[in-house]
């Protein structure tokens, strides 16, 4: 049975803050960041004009009202494109938000269905279940989204593998470059950024600029301020790290980074 039943909800002794991109209003709940996806679920609450990289993916128990350059939506399930500016004109008490990245297979599905039907249109996704773990919620989505996409985690090809494994060290070590990673696992270049997005469903580079965000989150997690957590996820600074994490959830860092819930991925 899907575990997509019930809303989604904050436990108030583990509700945490989260200000919004206008700093206007307070969202209360947990996180969960992993390369290509930032979730969060709990309340969900109003913002400023602004427009992330993303593309935003909200459920409710309750109708949220957005308003974008040329119209006003209003629903239970809504799909925001990506770079598009709009306002949260009214949260609501539980749901879940998700920002995916435009190149992922589940960013493409969700801006498609946003572009065939309008922001608060199309087929309706389903709750989620509020005693399911945020990662479960997160991947079971994904499943509704992009149904045809393969499990993330089946049938790598062996250079896939080895690359998911030393990404991490490379990234903190400095700049990726594709052509030495590709030789270090065993395959040429094209042949491994092919295979990357095919079987991770996010293209290498961008998966290296959320990897490099979720090492800095880490980093920050750990106690490490904006400025040395930057350099070890190889940020040139943390002004860098600022304008990435604007660009990509109309976010700043902080918003990241303090008095949030997080949780672990176990993808």
């Amino acid at each position: 049975m899907s575990r997509f039943h019930s809303a989604v909800y904050a436990t108030p002794d583990r509700a945490a803050a989260i200000a919004d991109p206008a700093g206007s209003a307070r969202w209360r709940g947990d996180v969960l960041l992993r390369p290509g996806v930032l979730a969060f679920s709990g309340s969900i609450g109003a913002t400023g004009r602004h427009a992330h990289h993303a593309v935003q993916v909200m459920i409710s128990t309750s109708p949220v009202a957005v308003a974008g350059d040329h119209a006003e939506y209003s629903g239970t399930h809504m799909i925001i494109p990506a770079d598009a500016p709009h306002r949260i004109l009214l949260g609501a008490a539980t749901g879940i938000a998700v920002f995916l990245d435009p190149d992922s297979i589940a960013g493409r599905a969700a801006a498609h269905r946003a572009h065939g039907a309008g922001w608060s249109g199309g087929p309706q996704l389903p709750l989620p279940d509020h005693d399911a773990p945020l990662a479960a919620t997160v991947a079971e989505l994904m499943t509704a989204l992009a149904p045809g996409a393969a499990d993330p985690g089946a049938d790598r090809h062996p250079a896939v593998v080895a690359a998911l494994e030393c990404l991490p060290a490379a990234v903190a070590a400095g700049t990726i470059n594709t052509t030495e990673l590709a030789a270090r696992v065993g395959i040429s270049a094209s042949r491994l950024t092919h295979l990357f997005t095919a079987q991770v469903g996010l293209p290498l580079r961008r998966y290296v600029l959320w990897l490099r965000l979720v090492i800095a989150r880490n980093a920050v997690a750990d106690g490490a301020g904006l400025t040395t957590a930057a350099h070890a996820a190889g940020f040139a600074d943390s002004a860098h790290l600022t304008r990435t994490c604007r660009e990509i959830f109309g976010l700043p860092p902080s918003a990241l980074s303090r008095n949030l819930a997080w949780h672990n991925d176990s993808r």
